[in-house]
């Protein structure tokens, strides 16, 4: 099968940069969103992300070009035609759920649905629907256009032809696709989810600073940023979310949040999307660790 229109569920972050890199790869795209604010904000994030891409000169095409297959919508009908539709909206089941099967009966019968989750059961998701032989996973990361990989996840329902099509899909956008199944967390987050977590204990426990366990991590171990600054890239609240829905499936502690991390969110320390979070972010070009 060929996919030629696609549909992206939601204009925020993961959103636009998916339907950004969608449009760069050549792909017709339309956008649903529920009001045309987050349409408004969502294009103007990809007009200034493509505008430094043509300066770099990494771009193939003139933004224009580009442009002109990106397209917003507030009206489900017009997501009808697409060949694949990738939902990127709030992670949280039932909002999932719910979107599925009320566009199930207006996207034709033989179009992928797909989900950019990083922690909801694919499996649980499709049930919304009655396609689950083309339903799928397709984890991509932040920031959308930069980073290259993405997790295609398969259910023991979604048939071979759609994880086949749903792969090559990924590699046409210019990314690596890497095969993983309906396990909650798939790969990256299975993971790399512990290992922040036990940052978090580590500090508590005195084994050393904010600052300290980061310098350690990235020059003993080669990684382009510590836990801490990575945990507030990511957004303490996304990170605490992933941790109820991991521990709910597994019930072992190295997925459960630690006490630091919840008083974190429940305070409103979300990262560097509020300005405070392991770091303060006063100067976002030299933010320091809080003393907590």
């Amino acid at each position: 099968m060929e996919i030629k229109k696609v549909g992206v569920l939601g204009c925020g972050l993961m959103g636009s940069g998916i339907a950004q890199v969608a449009a760069t790869a050549g792909f017709d795209v339309t956008i649903l969103e529920v009001e045309q604010k987050y349409l408004d904000k969502g294009f103007a994030a990809m007009e200034k992300s493509l505008t430094k891409f043509s300066e770099k000169g990494t771009l193939k095409e003139p933004v224009d070009a580009i442009r002109s297959r990106l397209k917003g919508t507030t009206n489900k009908l017009d997501l009808a035609d697409r060949d694949i539709i990738i939902e990127a909206i709030i992670e949280n089941v039932e909002e999932k759920k719910m979107m599925y099967a009320s566009i199930d009966g207006i996207v034709k019968k033989d179009a992928i649905f797909a989900s950019n989750t990083s922690s909801i059961s694919i499996t649980e998701l499709l049930t919304s629907t009655k396609r689950p032989e083309r339903f799928v996973g397709l984890h991509f990361f932040n920031p959308v256009p930069l980073m290259k990989l993405v997790e295609v996840v398969r259910t023991i329902a979604t048939s071979a032809e759609v994880y086949d099509a749903a792969y090559e899909f990924a590699k046409k956008l210019g990314k690596v696709p890497v095969r993983t199944s309906d396990k909650t967390g798939f790969i990256v987050n299975r993971l790399l989810v512990p290992y922040m977590l036990d940052a978090v204990r580590a500090y508590e426990d005195g084994v050393g600073s904010i600052e300290d366990i980061d310098n350690a991590m990235k020059l003993g171990c080669g990684y382009p940023m510590g836990p801490f600054t990575l945990l507030d890239f990511v957004g303490l609240d996304t990170t605490y979310y992933i941790t109820h829905v991991m521990f709910d499936e597994f019930k072992e502690r190295r997925f459960a949040s630690p006490p630091l991390l919840k008083r974190l969110v429940m305070a409103g320390w979300y990262g560097r999307k509020t300005g405070k979070g392991f770091y303060d972010y006063s100067e976002p070009n030299n933010p320091k660790p809080n003393k907590l």
